[in-house]
């Protein structure tokens, strides 16, 4: 049943959570929060914020929603709706409310956009191979 749960929720959870959150900091400055910097090899600064490490996190949990997209069984499909209520969550929130309306939260739910075209993608696939025909 777990394992059912999309995995594209938590950054939507996060990025409400740092935006609206008083323990987020003051909303939308949260995101833009210095988290690492470092001093490269060419003189050049590279600096990583909060709103950054939430997109490189949903990436990562991308890569892991499609690997779970390749099994299939019952779940699945119940996987598959709910990352469509994910996405949906994601663009209703991205066209309805003012805190969402960033370059941020738009990359986050194009991230979302994506598990939901590629999960359904990958289980077609899949399920067209576990498929036998006997003559």
């Amino acid at each position: 049943m777990i394992a059912a749960v999309p995995l594209m929720i938590v950054p939507l959870i996060v990025y409400n959570v740092l935006v609206f959150s008083p323990y987020g900091g003051p909303g939308l400055e949260a995101l833009s929060a210095e988290i690492i910097s470092v001093a490269m090899m060419s003189g050049a600064v590279w600096s990583m914020q909060l709103g950054d490490t939430v997109i490189v996190a949903a990436l990562v949990l991308l890569f892991f929603e499609v690997l779970k997209a390749t099994r299939t069984g019952s779940w699945s499909l119940i996987d598959h709706l709910l990352s469509a209520l994910v996405f949906v969550a994601f663009l209703i929130e991205f066209l309805l409310v003012r805190q969402a309306a960033t370059d941020i939260f738009f990359i986050l739910t194009v991230i979302a956009f994506i598990d939901l075209v590629a999960g359904f993608s990958v289980a077609i696939r899949s399920a067209g191979r576990d498929v036998s025909i006997g003559l």
